[in-house]
């Protein structure tokens, strides 16, 4: 295998949670090794951070098998890209994040070329496909993974593997303040305030904000006086939140890029299933979890699903800690009486709040990035300097 010049990491992410964590990792790689070049695929946060992107398909991310088809094109040009790169310019490793129908294809094409392999998040084989441990364990040289019990899975099918935590942590090490984000968002100390964030995707949107208006317009009909804010995710298009907002007969206001300030500042969460929910259990804001998918992905679910739940906070606690209102229940009716039953209940909220302690406790400590960057220096033969190499094990 040829070597470039100047040794260089490839990173691909192919979502906004992964463009997150891969811009966290990157910036600790460049702290630790500042030497090496940074090239992949991601989003703007990686771009940021130093990754030289070869591709950015953050924004094509979709929900369910079915929905996927019409992204096949933009995504097969990206994979050629990184193909090329990986054959042209080998890097001294290549490192997944998730976005696991790709990067596992596209691992199959590295291992072929003899490169060393990380997947740093791996995909969640033990809520969907259990068979897939073994195919990651054959093709990758090192599995980094973000919660504990996933140690004894991969290491069952004899992959190496390392449990280094969850990058949440350390994002989320100083969460913002109820009272400082709400002197940011302009709600006051008294105002009942309920967040609504329909997710990352614009097919989430499109299918979860209606009825998040929806459950909205009931809650104050309950309780006038409640306000809502909507925390809108970068890969979202405004002109979409917007036209979905005009005609709701109840007033929203529309955060941008401030997720963790609404979430700090709500009393109440309507979220869409996926890393919100771990964010805003770290934070500590109760919520009600919604999803929807199409109706081939939902029949496809139902025959590879192996967990009793969807959502993060409850998969990580072992038990239903959060309510999970899915397809035909995630109604407006649906998700205002759940909030109703929740906002009625102080003891309801601090269940869940004191489920989110526990959550955090499960999840490891702060210094995750340093983590997985010393371990992926390590197994791409780059060595870290050596005072640093022996913080955050």
């Amino acid at each position: 295998m040829g070597t470039t010049a100047i040794p260089s990491l490839m990173i691909v992410a192919g979502e906004a949670s992964g463009d997150l964590h891969g811009a966290t990792l990157a910036r600790h790689l460049r702290r630790l090794a500042p030497a090496v070049s940074l090239t992949g695929m991601g989003g703007p946060r990686m771009a940021e951070a130093g990754v030289g992107l070869l591709s950015d398909v953050t924004r094509l991310a979709v929900v369910g098998s079915s929905e996927a088809v019409r992204r096949v094109p933009a995504l097969y040009r990206a994979y050629r890209q990184l193909v090329s790169r990986l054959k042209e310019e080998p890097p001294r490793a290549l490192v997944l994040i998730d976005f696991p129908e790709f990067n596992l294809t596209l691992a199959r094409k590295a291992k072929r070329l003899g490169l060393p392999i990380i997947y740093f998040i791996p995909p969640q084989v033990w809520a969907w496909r259990r068979g897939r441990v073994r195919l990651i364990a054959r093709l990758i040289t090192c599995v980094l993974v973000v919660f504990s019990f996933e140690v004894s899975l991969y290491e069952s099918a004899g992959a190496r593997v390392r449990f280094v935590g969850h990058p949440l942590l350390d994002r989320l090490a100083s969460p913002p303040t109820r009272r400082e984000s709400r002197a940011s968002l302009g709600i006051s100390a008294e105002a009942t305030l309920v967040g609504l964030l329909p997710g990352s995707r614009r097919e989430e949107v499109e299918r979860l904000l209606p009825e998040m208006i929806g459950a909205a317009v009931r809650i104050r009909d309950s309780r006038p006086g409640v306000r809502f804010v909507l925390a809108l995710a970068p890969t979202v298009d405004r002109v979409l939140v917007n036209s979905l907002l005009a005609t709701a007969p109840v007033e929203v206001e529309v955060a941008a890029e401030r997720t963790y300030e609404v979430m700090a500042a709500s009393d109440l969460l309507l979220v869409a299933s996926g890393t919100a929910t771990l964010e805003a259990a770290l934070i500590g804001t109760p919520m009600v979890v919604c999803y929807r998918v199409s109706r081939v992905s939902q029949l496809i679910g139902r025959l590879v699903l192996r967990t009793p739940w969807i959502s993060l906070p409850n998969i990580v606690a072992g038990r239903a800690v959060v309510p999970e209102l899915l397809q035909d229940k995630a109604s407006g009716a649906g998700l205002a009486g759940e909030a109703l039953r929740l906002l009625d209940s102080p003891t309801a909220l601090e269940a869940q709040q004191a489920a989110f302690s526990e959550i955090r406790t499960r999840l490891g400590t702060a210094g995750v990035g340093e983590r997985a960057a010393l371990s992926v220096l390590e197994i791409a033969g780059l060595a870290a300097p050596a005072p640093l190499r022996a913080t955050g094990r």
